[in-house]
């Protein structure tokens, strides 16, 4: 399943379903406690609705949530399922490639981060990916 040049990712309703269904660890980059920023309400929901254990990533490393936080994926004991982005999308080649080096299962990108080399690049490693789109809008269509 290749995905050539000029090739767009379409997300898959199976995959966003499964991911949103069933209850696992989802680490989230950019999770700080700024209450300006979205990722903490989709975090809050992710784990207090969907029964998701949240993981907080960010360049400060800071305790959200009630959560440990770490500051790269790599610092996380145990498997990641899902590495969920809230990073400019500029940033998300880093963070794939880090996603892909620690094993996780999945990448969602959240509402207006797109990256299709690096969604690509995801794929091409196994990984399932969602892309330019939010648990919240869609779980309400499962």
């Amino acid at each position: 399943m290749s995905n050539e040049v000029g090739q767009r990712h379409v997300n898959d309703p199976a995959v966003v379903r499964r991911l949103l269904q069933t209850p696992a660890r989802w680490a989230v980059v950019g999770l700080t406690n700024n209450p300006r920023r979205v990722a903490p309400g989709v975090s809050y929901f992710l784990q207090e609705q969907l029964g998701m254990e949240v993981i907080p990533v960010s360049l400060s490393g800071e305790e959200v949530l009630g959560n440990t936080g770490y500051k790269r994926l790599a610092d996380i004991p145990g498997h990641i399922a899902v590495v969920d982005c809230f990073v400019n999308s500029q940033k998300v080649g880093d963070i794939v490639d880090q996603a892909i080096a620690v094993g996780a299962d999945a990448l969602w990108l959240q509402l207006g981060v797109i990256d299709e080399s690096a969604a690509a690049r995801a794929k091409a490693a196994g990984l399932e990916v969602v892309m330019d789109t939010c648990p919240k809008i869609e779980y309400p269509f499962l």
